[in-house]
C-alpha cells in the first residue's frame, strides 16, 4: 500500500489549515497515495497549547472534523489528522476547561474509520499540555486497517512509551503513525529519530512519524523500515513524501527477529 507524510506549518487560522490539508490530500491523490497522515494538531496550533485550544474544540460530527470527511471523500484517500475534539456526555466527568488531542482516521469514503484520545500529555520542558488538554479516560490501544495493511494511532508523547507500542503490535498494527508537534529542545531532534527507529525494531513495524514544522515544532517527519532503517526523512519545510509500505517487510523482520514469541514478562 501506498503512504504519504504530510509536514505541515498548523498555524491558529482553521480554514487555512484545512485548505492545505486539502492541497496535500489532492497531491497524494494524484501520487495514487492509499492514506495521508497528517501531524498532531493539525487544523490549529501554536507554541503554547492555552486556554485557545479549548474553545476551538468540536465535537467529532463538528465542523471541522466534517470538513476532513469531505476532503477524504472528495479526493478517494484516507486521511489520519490530529483535532481538538470536545468533550461530550458520555466520557464521565464532563470537563468544559479541557479538551481531547485527537487523532481521527477517515476513509477514503468519508466514515470515520477510528479515533484516539492522547492518552500521555507533555508535561515537560516547562510545558503543561494537561492543563488544557485531558488524557484518554480509558487509556486503550485503537487500530484501524487500510489498503490491506493494519496502522496503529500514537500522539507525539506517546512515542516515549515503548508498552503501547507494543499493545499495538499485539493487536495487529503492522505500521505505527506517530503524528506529533514534537517540541524543541536540546537533543530532541536526535531522541525523535532514535525513538522512532526502536518503537520499528522492537516490534517489525513500519513507523511513520510525522511532526509539524519549526518554529512550533522541529520538522524531520519519516519512515522507519520493520528493521530500523529510515526509509526518507523530510527537513525542515512543509513538504509531503510518499513511499510505499509491504507487509510482507514486516512479516520478513518478525521472521528473523520473533521478540512477540521471546516475550516473556507479563
Amino acid at each position: 500500500m501506498r503512504i504519504t507524510l504530510a509536514q505541515l506549518d498548523s498555524g491558529t487560522d482553521v480554514g487555512r489549515n484545512l485548505d492545505l490539508i486539502a492541497d496535500y490530500c489532492a497531491r497524494a491523490a494524484y501520487e495514487g497515495s492509499d492514506l495521508i497522515v497528517f501531524p498532531e494538531y493539525s487544523t490549529y496550533e501554536k507554541s503554547r497549547v492555552d486556554r485557545s485550544f479549548v474553545d476551538m474544540a468540536e465535537p467529532l460530527d463538528g465542523p471541522v472534523a466534517s470538513t476532513l470527511c469531505a476532503t477524504a471523500a472528495r479526493y478517494g484517500i484516507a486521511v489520519v489528522a490530529g483535532l481538538l475534539e470536545a468533550p461530550g456526555d458520555g466520557d464521565g466527568t464532563k470537563e468544559p476547561d479541557r479538551a481531547f488531542n485527537t487523532l481521527v482516521a477517515i476513509g477514503p469514503d468519508g466514515s470515520l474509520l477510528a479515533s484516539y484520545r492522547k492518552i500521555h500529555l507533555f508535561d515537560c520542558q516547562g510545558f503543561r499540555e494537561s492543563e488544557y488538554i485531558r488524557p484518554a479516560p480509558e487509556p486503550l490501544p485503537v487500530t484501524f486497517s487500510c489498503g490491506g495493511m493494519t496502522f496503529g494511532l500514537m500522539t507525539c508523547y506517546d512515542l516515549r512509551f515503548p508498552e503501547l507500542a507494543r499493545i499495538l503490535a499485539d493487536a495487529g498494527a503492522e505500521a505505527l503513525l506517530v503524528c506529533s508537534s514534537w517540541v524543541p529542545g536540546t537533543a530532541k531532534t536526535e531522541q525523535w529519530a532514535t525513538l522512532a527507529k526502536a518503537r520499528a525494531i522492537e516490534n517489525g513495524v513500519y513507523v511513520a512519524a510525522v511532526s509539524q514544522t519549526p518554529p512550533v515544532s522541529i520538522g524531520y517527519s519519516m519512515l522507519v523500515d520493520p528493521l530500523g532503517t529510515v526509509l526518507h526523512s523530510l527537513d525542515t519545510e512543509p513538504a509531503t513524501a510518499t513511499l510505499d509500505l509491504s507487509p510482507d517487510a514486516v512479516l520478513a523482520a518478525r521472521d528473523q527477529f520473533p521478540t512477540w514469541r521471546h516475550h516473556r514478562l507479563p
